[in-house]
């Protein structure tokens, strides 16, 4: 141990929104944030984001400061760290990119201090480093869970426990707009009207039809938190489920590698970014 960690965690897409119910479903995807931690014995917790000078360091400093408390409380010399993330995901963009700087950092952090913990306990002191940084409405354990460990996960974010999760193996096309939507300013009453097509997804998730789960899921939300339809009529019903993603404004959708690339020729004549990628069967890993 040189009281040096690095570890990168992956980007998730929605298949239920937990604003609702406080259910929710996301599975990772392969686009990646990493985190790197230097124990430096100053006391303080400095954070630092990659080509986003400005940008709000609280979670990631958060993060780090709850891990040195759970597993080096006893080593005093240790205590203070510097943090800096770096990352393909887009901020605020509905792809989880709070989740994975969450987890790339605990995780960075044990390494740094030799530790090896239980990935849901780590992932649960990423959640509550979110709600302490006051990033998340929902404490986003699915999100997390997706995140930290691969494949394809199905939680109650009211208890951050984890109700399902296997692999899910599929290719993936993600479209986010030049724009963001930052999850803390959701409209959760309008979200909470739509419950009974949120229990409806959760019961298609749990009998593992993730596909129409996420589909039913971007009808409800779009419509809950006013965003387009359109990306998920073209996407249909050639793909195998599309989804706007968290609280949006990006749209994901699974399915066969042509259909998926029919789609981002539609996709691409809009503003934006258009990404063709795979779901992640791993989680966050140390490097």
């Amino acid at each position: 141990m040189d009281g040096h960690g690095r570890a990168t965690a992956p980007a998730a897409g929605t298949v239920l929104n937990a604003l609702a119910t406080g259910h929710g479903s996301a599975f990772a995807i392969d686009l990646e944030t990493t985190a790197e931690v230097d124990l430096d014995g100053s006391g303080t917790f400095a954070g630092e984001v990659a080509d986003h000078p400005d940008a709000d360091t609280r979670l990631i400093e958060r993060c780090a400061e709850l891990a040195v408390d759970r597993w080096g409380a006893d080593r005093e010399e240790e205590t203070g760290a510097r943090i800096r993330t770096e990352s393909e995901v887009p901020m605020a963009a509905g792809l989880k990119s709070s989740s994975a700087a969450a987890n790339a950092t605990v995780m960075a952090t044990a390494a740094a201090l030799g530790v090896d913990p239980d990935p849901v306990d780590a992932c649960r002191l990423g959640v509550q480093a979110a709600k302490d940084a006051g990033v998340t409405v929902t404490g986003a354990f699915d999100d997390a869970s997706a995140s930290m460990l691969g494949g394809v996960t199905v939680t109650d974010n009211s208890r951050d426990e984890l109700l399902a999760h296997e692999a899910l193996d599929s290719h993936a096309l993600v479209w986010w707009p030049d724009q963001q939507a930052f999850s803390a300013d959701a409209d959760v009453d309008r979200c909470k009207r739509v419950a009974p097509m949120a229990q409806l997804v959760e019961e298609l998730a749990l009998d593992g039809r993730y596909g129409e789960a996420m589909t039913v899921n971007g009808f409800a939300f779009c419509a809950a938190l006013g965003f387009p339809t359109d990306p998920l009529v073209e996407a249909l019903p050639a793909v195998d489920g599309v989804s706007l993603s968290g609280t949006g404004p990006s749209f994901v959708a699974l399915g066969e590698k042509d259909a998926l690339e029919s789609l981002a020729d539609i996709w691409n004549q809009r503003e934006g970014t258009t990404w063709l990628t795979t779901t992640r069967q791993t989680g966050c890993q140390t490097t």
